[in-house]
């Protein structure tokens, strides 16, 4: 498994995805402005790989320029489908090249990928790639999604569920990036860890005052990364904030992650970016009874 870290990786690991693919490439997009990206899954198509993307049925940047994309998309010999209308957004960023998946935090942007924080997955794991192209194949054809493995992450099917016990494992520490974390069980799945003495920050915000939970700003970039770091150790990556309608109403897809390099990796950005952070909602003592427990 590798780790792409934004914007110090660029465009270049999803350049060299398209570049070596030598059967297909099955693309999921839900923003898409970087020509280079068009040009390379041009020529794919040209030396004969079956290159097919599913496009977002809307986005808040209006219907307009996605019909136009799919337009120019469709006279390079791209295979276009359109997503239902079924969920209101379709949000996941994906992309499968012959027998390896990527599993990304942004859109294929300049703003994205060139002046924000934000993390992608590339997998060659056999069972997580079959896994991705099912959903993949579900979406295209408007069937219904079955998952099958347990760490690939995907809303609203499996993401409640996968990412609730992903948090309730944290035995030291939960390094969190998101936007804003409103959903209220994880809330509070997130003060019971900090009343069990468990380090929580959070880059990004916080709905509600937990104590025992510091948040701060990331003031250097833009934060477009849905992450997180349990014990060092294992990791999350993906496009859904801790948010009910990102969880039980979108299509959402993510990853969970059990190497232990890539979550030092995110782990080791997380800090460079804490130390650059802006305190927006200092930590709050825990009561007595808690900070006791954590103190032991």
């Amino acid at each position: 498994m590798k780790l792409i870290i934004e914007p110090d990786d660029g465009v270049k690991p999803l350049l060299k995805g398209i570049k070596n693919a030598r059967k297909s490439i099955d693309i999921v997009i839900f923003r898409f402005d970087r020509p280079e990206l068009e040009k390379a899954l041009e020529a794919a198509v040209a030396r004969g790989i079956v290159v097919r993307a599913l496009i977002a049925h809307t986005n808040r940047g209006g219907e307009k320029t996605l019909r136009k994309l799919e337009t120019r998309m469709l006279a390079l010999g791209i295979l276009v489908s359109r997503t239902a209308d079924d969920l209101p957004r379709y949000h996941g960023k994906m992309m499968i090249t012959d027998d390896t998946l990527y599993v990304l935090g942004f859109n294929y942007t300049k703003l994205d990928i060139d002046k924000s924080r934000s993390f992608g997955v590339i997998t060659r794991e056999p069972k997580l790639v079959k896994d991705a192209a099912g959903l993949f194949e579900a979406d295209s054809t408007r069937q219904t999604y079955a998952p099958l493995h347990d760490r690939l992450v995907v809303s609203p099917e499996t993401s409640r569920a996968r990412l609730s016990s992903f948090l309730k494992g944290a035995k030291k520490q939960l390094c969190i990036y998101d936007e804003k974390v409103t959903d209220n069980l994880i809330q509070r799945l997130l003060e019971e860890r900090a009343r069990a003495g468990v380090e929580i920050r959070v880059i990004g915000k916080v709905e509600k005052t937990i104590p025992g939970i510091e948040a701060r700003k990331l003031t250097e970039l833009r934060l477009h990364v849905r992450a997180i770091v349990r014990d060092g150790s294992a990791a999350f990556v993906g496009s859904q904030s801790l948010r009910k309608l990102e969880l039980d109403g979108r299509r959402e897809v993510g990853v969970l992650i059990r190497d232990n390099r890539v979550a030092k990796k995110i782990l080791s950005v997380f800090e460079s970016d804490w130390e650059h952070a802006a305190v927006t909602k200092p930590v709050v003592p825990l009561s007595g009874t808690a900070a006791a427990e954590k103190a032991s």
